[in-house]
């Protein structure tokens, strides 16, 4: 699948390992949580480039202790119904301050792209024949943010605080 990073195509140098799978010792590896769990001891000794997919249920709190160790969290969407990976991405960004790649992965749709950019996800794995410029334009086609989020944007009343002469005039 396309990978989106930062609003541009990257190679995705990542691989994602069953939970039976021996690990490559130079390839950047994917685990499920379950496996990480079971060989945490192992994994967070070892030098690999180590990452972590959690599914919907499986909440990020389980990763709090080794999230210093993980360079990458995948949060699943199963279909575009099922929105606790924002919340997932969201808790791993503000509450445990988590500065790794979050990655999007299953069922992401470009008309929510800017949505999962706010809630903390700085990575996408796209749906075949999608173009990054399509992805940008997702990002353009929403306005003013009104609420704080996970990322950098500043809600419009913060900006009509700080540069009072740009607000309306009524």
């Amino acid at each position: 699948m396309p990978l989106i990073k930062h609003g541009r195509f990257a190679a995705d140098l990542w691989t994602v390992y069953a939970d039976d799978a021996p690990l490559q010792p130079d390839i950047p590896a994917v685990v499920s949580l379950a496996r990480f769990l079971a060989q945490r001891a192992a994994l967070t000794a070892s030098a690999l480039d180590l990452g972590v997919r959690l599914e919907p249920g499986e909440h990020p709190q389980a990763l709090a202790e080794a999230l210093d160790r993980l360079a990458l969290v995948q949060l699943h969407f199963p279909s575009f119904t099922d929105g606790r990976a924002y919340s997932y991405a969201r808790l791993l960004r503000q509450r445990y301050r988590y500065r790794g790649e979050v990655r999007a992965v299953g069922h992401v749709l470009r008309d929510q792209y800017l949505f999962m950019a706010r809630a903390g996800f700085d990575a996408f794995e796209t749906p075949p024949g999608e173009t990054a410029q399509k992805w940008r334009q997702a990002v353009r086609a929403v306005g003013p943010a009104y609420q704080p989020a996970a990322d950098d944007r500043r809600p419009v009343w913060a900006e009509r605080r700080t540069h009072p002469e740009r607000a309306p005039s009524q």
